[in-house]
């Protein structure tokens, strides 16, 4: 039997939290209520770190798709016996349409087995683990079905067909024949919440043709990109919307918890938590996709949680924070798991949120200036409190060094992508300025933009790499320098800029992907996606279509990317979905509609 690929994973979600479901039926990991909260499933991360599991016995092969325009997952199993489509989704509240999808959420894992041709075997075992592992709950028969409860947690399997409690799991095997149907739902609790008792009538079909009505409804308000690669642009923003916290809005940067960027490296990181450059340039790729109908929200959300910090620019800005707001997200170590294929640590928590990074100053300014339009003809008071507040911070602030934007755990150093990033911040709040009000320091913000330009174009360059640099003082190449076009700080045309490109291409992407310096072991999905852009920039529009098509082709058969891929063997790595790589391949996409013709 092959190893376990990450791109074997299928996501489900209810917009507030996420499951993955294997190829083979197994719910591997689940984390009901929040993304961020503790895991009732986690065998993705061990094998004893619980799951669920509902699959032929014997042999099988399997088909599987996303029904149209949802998250509603179909897994049909082949067997020499006949076919059986299983059906997996998480819930989406009953009625919930548009933009109200995943904004009260009823908690519920459906899951629907039904014969499709001759005589299948099917065999059940659903075997929780709370609290990442750590508690096996108390497993008991209820008038619906079973029940598993431990430590503030009861899930409670409703079905009709009886499952026998083995120890600390129930199992069942069953013949389902054709045109039968075979229902589960999951119900999380918490126990001592007030409906911790109340278990819903559930009627598992008709709650799943709902929920995938609700998933179209959404799909349909979110139709406006109509160019090249629109099936792959529609199911990233579904992906994206996927990841969406709805109750604030918060996007987080990935379902998952460390998920490796190489096996057994220790690369392993807990993505589930909002950073504000995925929240910013998320609501870029869904300008292009279709219409951000949420901009004040979003605003609002950031503006919430930074609270003072946009104000204040001798405080620092935090870079990310958990979905609702929260600022202290330690990190530490879950020893008693393994790991995905032995690759320890696993970690939940992340110490980044405490890191000083400056580029997200310009991407968050740059948002609001690409959805300006939506924001109003006079910004309100909370939206330019915080445009203001970051571009005053990247006026006092580009001087200094910093972790940049892959997060370096070693030291701080003068970024050449933060520093341009503080440029955009600069550049694109004086254009706002006359949405900004009274709090629009223009003179300031002028005298600190040319001096940053003029530092970067000459500290920035290095003769010895021939294009321009990681860092200030640096002969490093770093893939994040292939912003600068994008952030239009230079032409992609421009010679230097040209220069650095081709450079990048030679040295960092000898594989065919992007990878983010000499030596970064795997291609990393968004900035081969930014080459793409590059390129269709400057003309190159058949090198920038062949590059986008050979990324793309890394994606799961469901269309999933994770953060990164190995070239040689295709496989995909680090956390996943990865929201960061559905964003490079909506906007690789969007720049190849509006490229110029082939140069060449």
């Amino acid at each position: 039997m092959s190893e376990t690929s990450i791109g074997d994973y299928a996501l489900l979600s209810d917009c507030q939290s996420a499951a993955l479901v294997k190829r083979d039926g197994t719910v591997e990991w689940y984390c009901p209520a929040r993304f961020d909260s503790p895991s009732v499933f986690a065998r993705v991360l061990d094998t004893d770190g619980g799951h669920w599991s509902i699959r032929p016995v014997g042999e099988f092969e399997v088909e599987r798709a996303y029904l149209d325009d949802t998250m509603v997952l179909q897994t049909i199993f082949h067997t020499a016996q006949g076919r059986v489509a299983l059906t997996d989704a998480l819930a989406l509240e009953s009625g919930a349409r548009g933009h109200d999808i995943g904004m009260r959420v009823p908690h519920v894992l459906l899951r629907r087995a039904e014969g499709i041709e001759g005589e299948i075997e099917l065999e059940v075992e659903f075997s929780p683990r709370l609290e990442y592992g750590l508690t096996t709950p108390l497993m008991a028969p209820t008038d619906t079905g079973v029940s598993a409860r431990g430590g503030p947690i009861e899930l409670h399997l409703v079905t009709d067909y009886p499952l026998e409690i083995d120890g600390f799991k129930a199992t069942a095997r069953l013949t389902l024949q054709a045109d039968e149907a075979l229902d589960f739902a999951l119900v999380y609790r918490r126990a001592f919440g007030d409906e911790s008792s109340v278990i819903p009538d559930l009627k598992v079909e008709a709650e799943l043709e709902d929920t995938g009505e609700g998933w179209r409804s959404w799909s349909e308000l979110h139709r406006g990109y109509e160019g090249p690669y629109v099936d792959q642009v529609r199911r990233s923003a579904l992906v994206l919307q996927a990841l969406t916290y709805q109750p604030t809005g918060a996007v987080t940067a990935a379902a998952t918890s460390s998920l490796p960027e190489t096996c057994g490296a220790g690369d392993n990181w807990d993505y589930r938590y909002a950073w504000l450059r995925d929240l910013s340039l998320t609501l870029r790729a869904l300008w292009v996709a279709a219409c951000p109908d949420e901009a004040q929200r979003f605003f609002h959300w950031v503006d919430r949680a930074v609270g003072a910090h946009s104000t204040d620019v001798q405080q620092q800005v935090q870079i990310m924070y958990g979905v609702e707001g929260e600022r202290d997200l330690t990190e530490h170590s879950l020893e008693h798991l393994r790991g995905f294929r032995d690759s320890r640590p696993v970690r939940v928590g992340n110490d980044a949120w405490s890191q000083k990074q400056l580029d997200v100053l310009g991407e968050v300014v740059d948002a609001a200036h690409l959805l300006r339009d939506q924001l109003g003809d006079e910004f309100d008071d909370a939206t330019a409190r915080l445009v203001s507040g970051f571009a005053d911070k990247a006026a006092e602030s580009w001087q200094e060094s910093d972790t940049g934007m892959w997060e370096a755990r070693d030291e701080e150093r003068p970024y050449l992508s933060s520093k341009v990033m503080c440029w955009v911040a600069l550049n694109r709040a004086i254009d706002l300025a006359p949405r900004l009000g009274e709090r629009a320091n223009v003179e300031t913000w002028k005298s600190a933009r040319q001096e940053v330009r003029e530092t970067i174009l000459k500290r920035g360059w290095s003769e010895e790499a021939g294009a321009y640099t990681g860092a200030f003082g640096s002969d490093q190449l770093d893939a994040s320098v292939l912003l600068m076009p994008l952030v239009d700080f230079l032409p992609a045309t421009d010679p230097r800029m040209w220069a650095t490109i081709e450079t990048i291409e030679r040295e960092l992407a000898g594989d065919g992907l992007v990878h983010r310096w000499d030596g970064d072991d795997n291609g990393f999905l968004i900035c081969t996606y930014w080459l793409v852009e590059c390129l269709a920039r400057a003309g190159e529009t058949g090198r920038a279509v062949a590059l986008f098509e050979r990324t793309t082709s890394y994606a799961s058969d469901l269309g999933l990317l994770a953060e990164e891929a190995d070239a040689a063997t295709g496989e995909l790595w680090g956390n996943f979905p990865q929201a960061f790589s559905h964003v490079g391949l909506i906007n690789a996409a969007y720049s190849l509609d509006r490229a110029p013709g082939d140069r060449t």
